[in-house]
């Protein structure tokens, strides 16, 4: 069987999802003779998504959706690195994904059709005078995608373009972590159709952040909405809203109190607020009304918004940097089963033999809400997985309807959905 790995957020799974499985199936077949055998294993964000945002469906829904749009297996990437910068997420993944043993390829989508100017800024980023210079540029105040952009366009030529396109910065990172930790994985680049990451118009292979803006509205645009999902997504999405989807500026009064409970040193230990940010946040949340505004206020040419907007699930979580950098030692320590087919369980027998890491059917069996609770004597591995079950349960606080989290679907209750094949 071979083995593909895609890290995603399908946040929600759409039409440019189900294309991207369609050609890596038959990429595959091309490449090796045998798409049919092809098992594709995704490593999804779990509550929180990269820029800090609550996932609009919880996780064993997308995980189902993952599954009808043609994976094998579904598996949950840890809070810790889901919730982090292009290339801590990439890192995360493609560690947890070697850890694992047999996978053979990673897959992902780039704006750019060809792989080699990403694999020359993959290789150009971790040369010594690229990270002299960065370090440099960020020490007189510039942003780090700034400076690195300048950097790479100035000393090797890269067009800045390329440099400044979402997936293709998360692509150039993907291949940075595979030559560190991965060598023996191969990329498969899968160019980009249809709409861009920023781009708000609804159709086939419109974006997922057109799709979330959308779902938003009071009343969404259904036909137009139909357009841009799967069959199995826009069905589920239906049935969800509004009780089911999820906001994350319901958070906003949470996090007031939060900080209002909170002296500047003990802010100073939460993961992202280091660097006089603790003083900016007490200063700006008193003159904000929103989670959208305070994050706005808090933005400047150094911190853009999607760094400002991770701190927040950081900080209610209380994730501290000292968790962080733990997290980023060992890497990811378990990989937390959420669905999974036939081909999938075999591929899961597979794991069990070679995986340098456990993998997580129940929760209970690796941590119980008593250990987590206390917390002051939990072992690495439970420690990173309370912030996985915490982190659920903050997303049930971001629904419409003040459900008792003990309604909501979690962690402890919850078993990996295990997908049977159509009868036909």
């Amino acid at each position: 069987m071979h083995v593909v790995g895609i890290i995603a957020e399908y946040n929600p799974f759409h039409q440019g999802h189900a294309y991207q499985i369609q050609k890596i199936r038959e990429t595959i077949a091309s490449l090796y003779g045998d798409g049919e055998n092809t098992a594709i294993v995704a490593v999804m964000s779990g509550s929180f998504m990269q820029r800090g945002t609550a996932a609009i469906l919880d996780k064993w829904q997308r995980a189902l959706l993952a599954m009808q749009g043609g994976c094998s297996l579904v598996l949950e990437l840890p809070f810790l690195f889901a919730c982090r910068s292009a290339q801590d997420f990439a890192r995360g993944g493609v560690r947890l994904l070697a850890a694992l043993g047999p996978v053979d390829t990673l897959a992902f989508g780039a704006e750019s059709a060809e792989l080699a100017p990403l694999l020359t800024a993959a290789a150009a980023i971790d040369e010594e005078a690229t990270q002299a210079a960065l370090h440099e540029r960020l020490q007189l105040g510039e942003s780090y995608a700034r400076a690195l952009t300048n950097i790479l366009q100035q000393q090797n030529g890269l067009d800045a373009e390329i440099l400044k396109q979402p997936n293709n910065i998360l692509a150039i990172e993907y291949l940075r972590a595979l030559h560190t930790y991965a060598p023996a994985i191969k990329p498969l680049l899968i160019a980009r159709r249809g709409a861009g990451y920023h781009e708000t118009n609804l159709g086939p292979l419109a974006s997922a952040s057109a799709i979330r803006q959308e779902l938003r509205q009071k009343k969404p645009d259904w036909p137009a909405l139909q357009a841009s999902l799967t069959e199995a997504s826009f069905s589920l999405l239906q049935r969800a809203f509004p009780q089911g989807i999820a906001d994350t500026e319901e958070l906003f009064r949470p996090l007031l109190v939060k900080i209002l409970t909170m002296d500047s040193e003990n802010l100073r230990q939460i993961f992202g607020l280091q660097e006089g940010l603790e003083n900016r946040l007490l200063a700006k949340m008193r003159a904000s009304s929103s989670l959208a505004g305070l994050t706005q206020a808090l933005v400047t040419s150094r911190y853009p918004a999607s760094r400002m907007g991770r701190i927040f699930p950081h900080l209610l979580l209380d994730s501290r940097l000292r968790d962080v950098k733990r997290a980023d030692e060992t890497g990811p320590l378990y990989a937390h089963v959420l669905a999974f087919d036939e081909k999938g369980r075999s591929l899961l027998h597979e794991f069990k033999k070679k995986s340098q890491i456990p993998l997580v059917t129940k929760v209970s069996h690796f941590l119980n809400s008593k250990e987590r609770r206390h917390g002051t004597s939990l072992t690495p591995l439970a420690n990173m997985l309370a912030f996985d079950t915490r982190a659920t349960e903050l997303r049930s606080l971001c629904l419409p309807c003040p459900y008792p989290l003990g309604e909501q679907a979690n962690d402890f209750t919850a078993s990996p959905i295990f997908c049977r094949p159509p009868v036909s």
